[in-house]
């Protein structure tokens, strides 16, 4: 078979949620030729497969990319199938060019640009940009292979129900946001522990009248938004910590996983027995372990000298490779601020970026 030459676009964008999509927005907006490629079967399939009860912190009121409002009450907490029903929706509106089930394997160098490569098929372009999570891979301790085969094992990632789960105690690992929203829902069914370092709460009640009127704009419109960002000093500061051991619990609150009769534990360090062993040198019966130990990035694709250190980490400020014109990053955990982890604060990264693009390449290559 004669090889399939590389298609040629000006801009190729790597991921269909929420940040491609915005990026592909302001894009077309300029009249700016480009493509997105995203490896799922439908856009909005990330969220889809995210688990059942999951709803945003923030009100349907802040939650649209820009040219779309969010089709809910203003004042209600969409859920993820809402969210991934929204971000569909966006990219027929403004007839987005995504092409679904194109999983990208290689990004490198080409004359003058960049080569995304998926499988068979290539694309060269001028601009590249990783409009992709930081939550890629889902990150379970290496010890996890030595519990007994009679236990039942979910990652956060894979978890969608308590149906899924077999009888007899459930210890959730990690007693970040998602942990504790699963073992509040797991603790309804059976027996429930929670592992793990308390992270603080957020002091007050989300879905109060005043909190979403006034302390949740203050709280992700102001202080998320502004003030908690790469430019500020207090934002400098607390962006690794942030980054390594997550947010404060949002919605949920330590007396509320009290009240379930979720029980507390120290953290789990490794298996004896077969069974978790906690840092007290406990060894917790169980007969199921759901691991909300997070996701991590996975860069491996990219070959391109652009990491440090830490392989998990591009170089880049604001999203903008200096060392390689043309490369840009979009949707990564605070990329800017705090907020670039949540929709109102992607779209702003998103234009941004699409202003450095535009500034780089004013006008429209040739043909």
């Amino acid at each position: 078979m004669p090889e399939r030459k590389p298609e040629r676009i000006e801009t190729v964008i790597i991921g269909g949620g929420q940040a491609g999509l915005s990026v592909g927005h302001h894009l077309a907006r300029r009249g700016r030729p480009f493509v997105i490629l995203d490896a799922n079967q439908r856009v909005g399939d990330g969220w889809r497969r995210r688990w059942d009860s999951l709803r945003l912190f923030t009100p349907a009121r802040y939650d649209g990319l820009a040219g779309l409002p969010f089709p809910a009450p203003p004042r209600s907490f969409p859920t993820k199938d809402q969210v991934a029903d929204y971000l569909e929706a966006y990219a027929a509106r403004f007839r987005l060019p995504v092409r679904t089930g194109v999983r990208v394997d290689r990004l490198t160098k080409a004359d003058g640009g960049f080569l995304a490569t998926a499988g068979d098929r290539s694309w060269e372009a001028a601009n590249a940009v990783v409009a992709m999570a930081s939550f890629q891979v889902p990150r379970v301790p290496a010890f996890a292979a030595e519990l007994d085969p009679g236990v039942t094992q979910l990652h956060a990632g894979s978890y969608r129900n308590p149906s899924q789960l077999q009888d007899g105690g459930a210890l959730v690992v990690g007693a970040g946001n998602s942990g504790a929203e699963i073992a509040l829902e797991v603790a309804g069914r059976q027996a429930t522990w929670l592992a793990g370092r308390e992270s603080g709460h957020v002091p007050f009640r989300i879905d109060s009248a005043v909190a979403r009127r006034i302390l949740l704009p203050v709280l992700f419109r102001f202080v998320g938004h502004r003030v908690l960002t790469v430019d500020t000093p207090i934002g400098r500061r607390l962006r690794p910590r942030l980054l390594a051991h997550g947010a404060p619990l949002v919605r949920v609150k330590p007396r509320d996983l009290a009240a379930a009769g979720v029980r507390r534990v120290p953290r789990v360090v490794g298996v004896r027995d077969g069974q978790p062993l906690l840092a007290d040198q406990r060894v917790l019966e169980v007969a199921n372990v759901i691991w909300c130990t997070g996701f991590g990035p996975d860069f491996s694709w990219i070959d391109l000298p652009v990491f440090g250190d830490d392989p998990r980490e591009p170089r880049h400020h604001r999203g903008v490779v200096a060392a390689q014109p043309g490369l840009y990053f979009v949707g990564l955990s605070f990329l800017y601020a705090m907020s670039s982890g949540f929709l109102p604060g992607v779209d702003r990264d998103a234009e941004h970026v699409v202003r450095a693009l535009t500034a780089r390449q004013p006008t429209r290559p040739r043909r």
